[in-house]
């Protein structure tokens, strides 16, 4: 049987999702854990989008092959008994043996949260990233609309990004303010390693007029990631949600990660 599990976490106590030699605190190993508890055998997990250290997820889904016969509540309830609170299960489902998490989803959403004040905030502080100065919310839009449709990101991947290649369709990215708050959503077919967060560094120097609108397409155009911004922390960015064809009949995902009041 194979079942695919909707997971929310925060990542700031955890060295990213990827299981590593012990003594490094994960996401995946303390999953596997905790399902192996309830399946009465080794689990071994498979996720959609393996999240670096310090990063979030609303909407994280993974799957996982199990010769053992479980009601799907038993696996979130029992799941959820093992769990440490920086960790939530929100939905289990049995889904077809062709069913893969990362390879049949159909596009990932991300969140980027940016508190924008002049002041560091205790409470915000793993929750999202701090920018001192003033952040032009519409500059930034304006300026992230040249990265939408399918291009390559060469110039927004890390050195170490094992992708085949550097090819992504954005298919959307918008980006306002709420309160103290400005907040980017960012949605594609898939994405490179630090794809994101270095987009959100290209729009925040435009952002804060260090740089003009056009930067960002000038950056795309020279798929030199030399030439590029900064790489945003990763403490604002949360994966949000992961679609997949309608025929899985996945759940969607129930909650949304924090927003600013104001």
């Amino acid at each position: 049987m194979r079942v695919a599990l909707g997971i929310q976490y925060d990542g700031a106590g955890f060295r990213g999702w990827q299981a590593q030699p012990a003594g490094s605190r994960t996401v995946q190993a303390t999953l596997e854990r905790a399902l192996a508890g309830v399946a009465d055998h080794p689990v071994g997990l498979t996720c959609a989008g393996r999240t670096d250290a310090g990063v979030h997820a609303a909407g994280q889904v993974a799957h996982f092959d199990t010769r053992a016969v479980r009601p799907t509540r038993a696996w979130v309830r029992g799941g959820n008994a093992h769990l440490p609170p920086d960790i939530s299960l929100s939905w289990a489902c049995e889904v077809p043996d062709d069913f893969h998490a990362r390879f049949s989803a159909s596009a990932r959403r991300y969140r980027y949260l940016i508190y924008n004040h002049p002041q560091r905030s205790a409470l915000w502080r793993t929750r999202a990233a701090w920018h001192y100065q003033p952040l032009d919310a519409a500059r930034m839009r304006a300026a992230g609309q040249a990265l939408v449709g399918e291009h390559d990101f060469s110039a927004f991947r890390a050195a170490g990004c094992q992708a085949r290649h550097p090819i992504r369709d954005v298919l959307e990215l918008v980006v306002w303010r709420r309160g103290d708050g400005v907040l980017l959503e960012i949605e594609a077919n898939a994405f490179l390693h630090h794809m994101v967060r270095n987009i959100v560094g290209v729009l925040l120097a435009i952002g804060v007029g260090d740089r003009p609108v056009e930067w960002a397409a000038e950056v795309l155009a020279g798929r030199d990631r030399t030439q590029a911004g900064v790489t945003a922390p990763a403490e604002g960015l949360y994966l949000l949600a992961v679609r997949y064809p309608p025929r899985f009949g996945l759940p969607a995902t129930p909650e949304s990660p924090p927003v600013f009041d104001g």
